[in-house]
Parts: C-alpha cells; structure tokens; sequence
C-alpha cells in the first residue's frame, strides 16, 4: 500500500468512526458508548498498522469533540485501544488477537487514564470501575463489529479471480 493509499484509507476510516457515531451509540453513565470506534480501530490496528491507528484514533477524537458528538473520555480509550489492537496484530498477524489487543486497551487502560481526565476536566471524580464496564461493552461490541467486517475483507480477497 502506497503512501496516498494508506492517508485515504485513515481520512475514510476517520470519516466511517465521525457518521457512525451519530447512529450507534448507548450510555454508560458518565459518558457515551461509541462501538463504531472499536470497530474502526481493530480495522486501523490490522490494516495499517499502530501508528496510523492511532492517528485514526485522535481524528475521530479530536471531531467529535469538535462537532460536539463526544467527551475528552474519546481519546484515553480510543488512542489506547487503536494502539494495543496494532500492536497485537503486528506481533501475532492475527485479527481476533487485535480484537482482543483493543478490548484489553480500551476497557483497562483506558479506563484508567479516564479517571484523571473526568476529575479534571469534566468535575466527576468516579473510580475506576466506574468506567469498565461500559468501555468494556463498548470495546467488546466493536472488536466483534470489526473482526465480522475483516473476515468478509480476508474472505473477499481470497476469492479466485480466474
């Protein structure tokens, strides 16, 4: 994959996580659940690898903040979960241990980091397991979204052309 190939696949991907926020998504307490971004992060992770997943990551993030479509509670979970489905997938070169690379990233990691950030910035000073379980419904939703779209990707590029 070229350079212009791998910018256009992250800009789609960014746009795929900024629309399918606007139709699926649930609460789960102090913030909104987005599986649409763990789906697109596992594909990021798999695809293209941690970096970009993570800049995939960020962008959805950082739009919908802007838009006003998201929390700061977007990019603890988020970055880090694009970042262990990445990595997972690099070091194993298989997708379900990238599903479980974002699982691991966003529902314990992130919720850790989501903790300072919703002190901090958004005055709530829950605990931490506050915030597991919906990042671990959330995660677990869009690894199982992601690796249903990446078997049909595997299953559609293996087929023969002859």
């Amino acid at each position: 994959m070229n350079h212009t190939q791998r910018l256009t696949l992250m800009a789609v991907l960014i746009a795929i996580g900024i629309v399918g926020a606007q139709f699926i998504w649930f609460p789960t307490g102090v913030a909104r659940a987005y599986p649409i971004q763990h789906t697109v992060n596992v594909i990021a992770g798999v695809l293209l690898g941690p970096g970009p997943a993570v800049a995939v990551a960020f962008g959805i993030g950082l739009l919908r903040n802007m838009l006003g479509i998201g929390s700061l509670l977007a990019f603890p979970g988020g970055m880090i979960g694009a970042l262990f489905a990445g990595l997972a997938y690099r070091w194993t070169k298989k997708s379900g241990l990238a599903a479980v690379g974002e699982i691991i990233g966003t529902s314990i990691l992130g919720s850790l980091l989501a903790v300072p950030i919703a002190a901090v910035f958004l005055g709530q000073a829950e605990g931490i397991l506050f915030f597991v379980p919906g990042f671990l419904v959330s995660s677990v939703t869009g690894a199982i979204l992601a690796l249903m779209v990446l078997w049909r990707i595997q299953k559609r590029n293996n087929k023969d052309v002859s």
